[in-house]
């Protein structure tokens, strides 16, 4: 064989196997790359067999509402473990994608007292490059080596802020998830002096910029970026109104009231084009145009309900909706799978099937792939369904996890599953206070 042949024929193959790798996807922060909840792998199950999914590995963990990150071969979870009364050990720890091995694992002293639902972190860990980022129930925030664990800064809101949870009206506790922007690690602080958001040097830690005051609460809201009206806009959702800053200097580009009761500020915004989609328990939907020549928004429509019970748009919990072809689809305040118009917020049909129960709080998470959604219910189930106008069609159903996390309310399994699960490499990773695992979606698992 001649070398140009040779040359050739191991380009043929670099470029099949790096098709194959492409077709692998990593869930390296809170609802996947982009925080935009969706899963783009083929191959995946396309119906769950009789006999449940195949369990590739189970490791012991402690408590937490915080979902793994996967990346580069490895999953990433926190968790939390009392030792007298309030105070305790968190923990963070990074697991062997394939074998579930602990690789390493980092702690710190943490007391929880006066959180709200003291079962662990709430932040799902945010990798990029060689670094990871964890964030604490109490406001500590870590930078560690993926590879050893090894601390290379950290900060605490609380010493290093002034941040004084106990003044806030609600304390859910820290669970706004890092957020990687070039050489800005953008996180949700709440301390005075204008630093309700604060920009790190990622490499650092040292403060790049901070914006926007935070006497009211901070909320549990996760930064996200968007690009609208020629820039790109980090969205910051407050339990008073939503705000949009330049993300490289902390500017304010524009700033919309909105209420929350409760400082439930939990489903993620969705952007589809011109339209920026909000929803929260209490106050119900909000859905805001965006300007297309300049950053800038106005209020398109807005549900007229503050009510839990009586709720004629969407009063997400958990869920973070999904808008497609012009619909939004969303769980509501007692785990009514909805439909709205887009445009009008009219309800186009509701259905219980998803999650079951009709409880308070009851809820679930949302990812797309493909055409389908896939729905992890707070009972500990997966679900594979279609969702369009014409209504829900369930395709498959599996029992996942088993729920361990106490509601606040009563509830027929007693326990519930409020964990963001990964989508990674054609599995699915989640945990519960008790045990994190892996399962396989890969459809050649299954022939």
């Amino acid at each position: 064989m001649t070398s140009t042949l040779k040359c050739v024929c191991v380009s043929i193959v670099l470029v099949i196997f790096g098709l194959n790798i492409a077709h692998a996807d990593d869930w390296p922060e809170f609802r996947g790359k982009g925080r935009l909840g969706v899963w783009h792998e083929r191959g995946i199950v396309q119906d769950f067999p009789a006999d449940g999914l195949k369990t590739v590995w189970r490791k012991p963990v402690k408590a937490g509402y915080a979902g793994p990150a996967v990346a580069d071969g490895r999953v990433f979870v926190t968790d939390w473990e009392p030792t007298q009364g309030m105070r305790g050990i968190e923990r963070a720890l990074a697991l062997d994608e394939v074998t579930g091995e602990t690789l390493w694992s980092q702690q710190w002293e943490a007391n929880y007292a006066g959180v709200m639902w003291e079962v662990g972190p709430g932040a799902t860990p945010t990798v990029d490059e060689d670094r990871v980022y964890v964030l604490g129930r109490t406001g500590v925030l870590s930078a560690l080596t993926v590879d050893t664990g090894e601390l290379l800064w950290r900060k605490s809101y609380a010493e290093d802020y002034s941040v004084d949870r106990m003044t806030w009206g609600f304390d859910w506790g820290f669970a706004s998830a890092p957020l990687v922007d070039g050489e800005r690690l953008i996180c949700f602080v709440g301390g005075p002096k204008d630093a309700r958001v604060v920009a790190f040097n990622k490499l650092t830690g040292e403060e790049i910029w901070r914006a926007l005051p935070s006497e009211a609460d901070l909320g549990v809201a996760q930064p996200i970026i968007i690009e609208a009206g020629g820039a790109r806009q980090l969205i910051v959702w407050n339990p008073d109104e939503v705000a949009s800053l330049d993300p490289v200097t902390g500017e304010v580009y524009w700033r919309q009231p909105y209420t929350v009761g409760g400082a439930m500020t939990v489903a993620v915004p969705v952007q589809v084009g011109t339209q920026l989609f909000f929803s929260t328990f209490y106050d119900g939907p909000m859905m805001l145009t965006l300007n297309q020549d300049r950053p800038g928004a106005t209020l398109a429509w807005k549900g007229s309900s503050n009510s839990e019970i009586r709720t004629e748009g969407l009063h997400a919990v958990l869920a973070t909706p999904i808008i497609d072809g012009g619909y939004i689809y969303g769980i509501c305040s007692y785990g009514q799978l909805r439909c709205l118009n887009a445009d009008t917020g009219e309800r186009i049909w509701e259905t219980q099937e998803a999650t079951v129960e009709r409880r308070r709080w009851t809820s679930g998470f949302m990812v797309k792939n493909g055409n389908r959604v896939f729905i992890n219910n707070d009972r500990g189930e997966l679900i594979i369904a279609h969702l369009s106008p014409a209504g829900y069609e369930e395709i498959s159903r599996v029992p996942l996890i088993t729920p361990t996390s106490p509601p606040g309310n009563r509830r027929e399994l007693r326990n519930v599953s409020w964990v963001h699960p990964a989508y990674a490499n054609k599995h699915i990773y989640t945990r519960n206070d008790e045990e994190i695992i892996a399962l396989s979606l890969d459809s050649a698992d299954y022939e």
